[in-house]
């Protein structure tokens, strides 16, 4: 029987991000009871009014946001807005430049579906959140957690290498190739007669080396380290959010072979693209995630700000800051050599994103039948940044027919790159009214 840490279907806001335990510490206290009905005469006026008494206003961030949808934005001059219930107003914390060029950018190259979310880190504070259906009805993509996480489950099992097993990314591991489509019981095993590659697994990483983290985690992982690592980062519990986000899956196999695929990125697990934000922020803010929100402040139909939606809760630490670290160092392999050298390097090899280092990694799996090719980009930036510089963490999901033109890394530079340019701008024009 294979092992599941699984919740589908789930949609419940409330839960840990990305599967960890909250603190609840620090969460708003219930507002004063109301008074008293007017004592009537009539049992069922009576009751009613009693009902409404105990119910109460409603108190806690779940509550209050219940009823918005991301999929209906309105982008203006002075911010992004999402309608609520009762001609109230959700204000967003979207940047509305960034999230016009994600927009635009999927709509340019007519992705069958995609989806772009860009988090601070430091926070949580979402700056985009953007989906793309090509053809067909909007929906909140950035909430599904149908996509296959592919080869981003990659960063779950390099944690678990290092917390768990005590690996670094300087660990070498000897293999004699093949493994991209396919692992077989042989490619588990190690031979020196036949090995002839032994990159470190900050390579491994950085490449997607399937053979590599099949062989360690095979070696050095149990069932119960990978699922805790897991569960640690998200997987198996609804996040945490403003608006109903899907649990990502995860089913480790009793078999072997099946656990060391599993680890390596071969299907059973799924992963919702505000997630895969959310895991690339937790890496960024030093295994210490941040409660990802989207709504800054609730107005009423005249435009007055209504007073006490309570602020996101804290979280647990999901890793030790030292495997944080060490994980760090392996997505920066994805761009120094990796799987995304290309997308982030000009042809004489010159950083595409100027002064910002990438950490980062891919993600790519074809359906069994063939006719969804699911591309992932998770990441952030800088990945070293210095005292009060920003920082963004970002994902990405593109799902492509056969024929594709474009895949998630090169959708993921390109709002880095608009990213920090605006940043750039920002930083101009403070500077220009210092003088």
């Amino acid at each position: 029987m294979q092992r599941r840490l699984a919740l589908l279907g789930a949609v419940a806001v409330l839960g840990a991000v990305f599967g960890m335990s909250r603190c609840k510490h620090g969460a708003s206290q219930v507002a004063d009871a109301v008074s008293s009905a007017r004592a009537v005469d009539a049992p069922a006026a009576a009751q009613t009014a009693a009902a409404q008494v105990d119910a109460g206003p409603p108190s806690t961030r779940e509550e209050l946001l219940r009823g918005l949808e991301l999929s209906h934005l309105a982008l203006g001059d002075d911010g992004a807005t999402s309608p609520l219930p009762q001609g109230r107003t959700a204000k967003l914390t979207l940047d509305t430049r960034l999230q016009r060029a994600a927009t635009n950018l999927m709509q340019q190259h007519k992705l069958p579906e995609a989806a772009i979310v860009m988090v601070n880190p430091k926070n949580g504070e979402v700056l985009v959140y953007a989906s793309h259906i090509e053809g067909a009805p909007a929906r909140d993509f950035c909430a599904e957690a149908k996509a296959p996480s592919a080869s981003v489950f990659k960063v779950v099992t390099a944690s678990a290498l290092v917390e768990r097993a005590g690996l670094s990314a300087d660990t070498k591991q000897c293999y004699a190739g093949g493994g991209e489509q396919r692992l077989t019981l042989g490619d588990l095993e190690d031979n020196t007669a036949r090995d002839r590659w032994c990159p470190s697994l900050a390579t491994a990483l950085g490449k997607s080396t399937n053979t590599v983290f099949a062989r360690l985690a095979s070696k050095h992982l149990s069932a119960h380290d990978l699922e805790s690592t897991a569960h640690a980062l998200g997987y198996g519990e609804a996040p945490s959010f403003d608006v109903p986000v899907e649990a990502s899956r995860l089913s480790l196999p009793d078999d072997k072979l099946g656990f060391a695929r599993t680890a390596a990125g071969f299907w059973n697990s799924t992963l919702s693209p505000l997630e895969a934000a959310s895991l690339s922020a937790t890496m960024a803010h030093e295994g210490a995630p941040m409660r990802p929100f989207v709504v800054r402040e609730i107005v009423d139909a005249s435009g007055a700000a209504i007073a006490g939606l309570p602020p996101p809760e804290p979280m647990r630490r999901a890793i030790k800051r030292d495997t944080a670290a060490a994980v760090t160092t392996m997505m920066e392999h994805t761009i120094s050599e990796g799987t995304s050298y290309r997308s982030f390097h000009d042809s004489h090899g010159k950083p595409l994103l100027t002064g910002k280092s990438v950490a980062g990694k891919t993600g790519t799996l074809n359906d069994p039948d063939g006719q969804h090719l699911y591309s992932w980009f998770t990441g952030f930036a800088p990945a070293h940044p210095a005292p009060g510089e920003a920082q963004i963490a970002i994902a990405v999901l593109v799902v492509n027919q056969p024929k594709w033109h474009v895949k998630a890394n090169f959708i993921a530079r390109e709002m880095l790159r608009a990213w920090a340019k605006e940043g750039e701008s920002n930083t101009g024009a403070v500077a220009a009214r210092a003088k």
